[in-house]
């Protein structure tokens, strides 16, 4: 009797999955209409995250952030240049998001992934228009050296949301970012100063005399929805997008002030009361990214 019940078990479990395989669309409908998904989420609520910062010794600043099996590693490097004659005393961000064979499936060897630029040039126009990072703060001396911050996002596991991901690592490695000492050597140049000279004589003054965190302000976070005939669904899984293909992703300040909407297409219009629900859904997961990043940042400080 008990292998009778176990081979049924499994015979239904083979005929749930073969369903899910033909008819993928019909299958996710199903669970919408019970207001649930196939992972066992409510329609509205984002998948478990979880952020680990320092993750990547070498870098000046560095981060790993999951959301469910999504995985992103941002890691900063910084290094001393000559400003432009236009922003003397600015320095620069330059954004690199890279999808490797290994994030998934779709992706081929050798065929750079179509996602990948569109990500990088979304997270470089939130990241720079939200006001987060000051580029002012990146100026050492004026009109003759300056920062420039190279931030590197891998993904390791592209499964839905990749932006959301993208843009939580990068706000923590700024988090984790120490400006790294530097001091003019006998040319008259800004040098960066190495760890084991940290504690040796310096022949000239140093520029800044102590590693020093780079002051954050108007901290963006994001949601991506799918807008499925009247059904919105929050933090989609890759397996979600590829079946519902109309996606709209928010970006909100830590004041709820809009920084970004972004919605590339897909077959269902973004109508306001649509819009105004995945804003308050967003509202709802800045709050929770914000917990969770303090958390992250805590746990770092008592290490």
């Amino acid at each position: 009797m008990m292998g009778s019940a176990n081979s049924g078990d499994l015979s239904s479990e083979m005929e749930v999955d073969a369903f899910r395989r033909l008819f993928p669309l019909r299958f996710h409908e199903r669970h919408l209409l019970e207001s649930i998904r196939p992972d066992a989420r409510m329609l509205g609520k984002a998948r478990d995250t979880t952020l680990a910062l320092g993750a990547v010794a070498s870098a000046d600043g560095s981060a790993l952030a999951k959301i469910g099996c999504t995985t992103m590693l941002a890691a900063i490097k910084m290094e001393v240049m000559t400003p432009t004659a236009e922003s003397p005393d600015m320095g620069c961000i330059a954004i690199d998001f890279h999808m490797p064979p290994i994030c998934s499936p779709t992706v081929r060897p050798g065929r750079p992934a179509e996602a990948a630029p569109v990500v990088s040039k979304q997270l470089s126009d939130t990241i720079l228009s939200s006001g987060m990072i000051n580029l002012k703060d990146l100026s050492l001396v004026r009109g003759k050296a300056s920062w420039m911050a190279y931030l590197d996002i891998y993904c390791l596991d592209a499964d839905g949301a990749l932006f959301d991901a993208a843009l939580l690592s990068a706000v923590a490695a700024f988090s984790n970012l120490q400006i790294p000492i530097v001091a003019l050597n006998d040319d008259g140049r800004v040098v960066v100063v190495s760890e084991e000279n940290e504690g040796g004589k310096l022949k000239k003054e140093p520029v800044n005399k102590e590693k020093r965190k780079l002051k954050l302000s108007s901290i963006p976070f994001s949601l991506t929805c799918i807008l499925h005939k009247n059904y919105i669904l929050a933090d989609p899984t890759a397996e979600e997008e590829s079946i519902m293909e109309t996606l709209v992703t928010v970006v909100l300040n830590l004041s709820g002030q809009l920084v970004s909407l972004y919605k590339p297409g897909g077959q269902f219009l973004a109508y306001t009361s649509a819009i105004q629900d995945c804003m308050a859904l967003t509202r709802q997961r800045v709050k929770e990214l914000k917990k969770i990043l303090d958390e992250a940042i805590c746990d770092m400080e008592m290490d």
